[in-house]
């Protein structure tokens, strides 16, 4: 997405902050998203109304976000408010791209260098908060490099002494996590969220169909991160190729959607983007 000409204003009624919560439930709301959670489709242990609370949950730390907390803080506060329900981790991911996007956007920059600026201006200190966050949730990560050990997130707090060693900042913390699809997303100028949010942008119809639709697409272009985390990289692989043959075809998407629950195939990563880009295409004026 270019960070020039109309695109890049802010167009959106709403301030950041709601348009971050509405993308979050918005991003649960479209139906079908193949093996995720959604308005149609519940897990054995996620239910729809648990992402609908943790959207909600997330609210005061989205808010303080905008207001210029600093982005470990308010990602912190977000997870703990998100973990307000009863079903876990329903969106760690999308807090973890939607943060600092609203930081971008409340500044006044909501386009790829202004959320570049943001993350690559991070801290020990966000780094710190960041790793805490791991304590109010159990999140699917794969293991760390071996230099990396004594600085995997599973460990929570733990680990801060050796961040303040090292001097690591959030984003240098990003920097080092080969392999996962939001750390990507932040050393790579949320290349694959702003383009997401073009395609919403540039589809008709209803928003929510506009969302199924940008998710099969980023589906079937990249293997999704927990996929490969929890199935292994065949089964990733197979992901993309069977998305890629669905797409374009509403029943064929449909009848994937419940093949890949009935499988436990969970493409959680790739929702985190779509929800990122749903809040760039709210910031940008789609009607809702």
């Amino acid at each position: 997405m270019s960070d020039d000409g109309p695109g890049a204003r802010r167009e959106s009624p709403r301030t950041p902050a709601e348009n971050a919560e509405l993308a979050l439930l918005l991003e649960v709301s479209a139906t079908p998203k193949p093996g995720n959670v959604d308005r149609g489709h519940d897990l054995s242990d996620l239910r729809f109304e648990h992402f609908l609370a943790g959207a909600v949950g997330s609210g005061e730390g989205l808010r303080r976000a905008e207001s210029g907390a600093p982005v470990g803080v308010a990602f912190e506060r977000a997870v703990r408010g998100m973990r307000t329900q009863e079903g876990g981790n329903t969106q760690f991911g999308c807090l973890l791209l939607l943060v600092p996007l609203v930081r971008a956007a409340a500044a006044g920059d909501p386009t790829a260098s202004g959320v570049t600026d943001v993350v690559e201006s991070t801290t020990v200190a966000d780094a710190a908060d960041f790793y805490r966050s791991f304590e109010h949730v159990d999140v699917a990560v794969s293991d760390p490099p071996e230099d990396f050990d004594a600085l995997d997130v599973r460990r929570g707090s733990d680990a801060i002494p050796t961040l303040r060693e090292r001097g690591l900042t959030l984003f240098d913390v990003m920097a080092a996590s080969d392999g996962d699809g939001n750390a990507a997303e932040w050393t790579g100028g949320f290349s694959r969220t702003f383009t997401a949010a073009e395609d919403i942008l540039a589809d008709d119809g209803p928003v929510l169909d506009r969302i199924s639709r940008a998710f099969v697409r980023l589906l079937a272009e990249q293997e999704d991160t927990l996929v490969r985390t929890k199935h292994g990289p065949d089964v990733a692989a197979d992901v993309v190729r069977r998305a890629a043959e669905a797409r374009g075809d509403p029943e064929a998407v449909a009848e994937l959607a419940d093949a890949f629950v009935a499988e436990g195939i969970n493409p959680g990563t790739t929702a985190d983007v779509v929800c990122a880009a749903t809040f760039v295409a709210l910031e940008r004026g789609v009607s809702v």
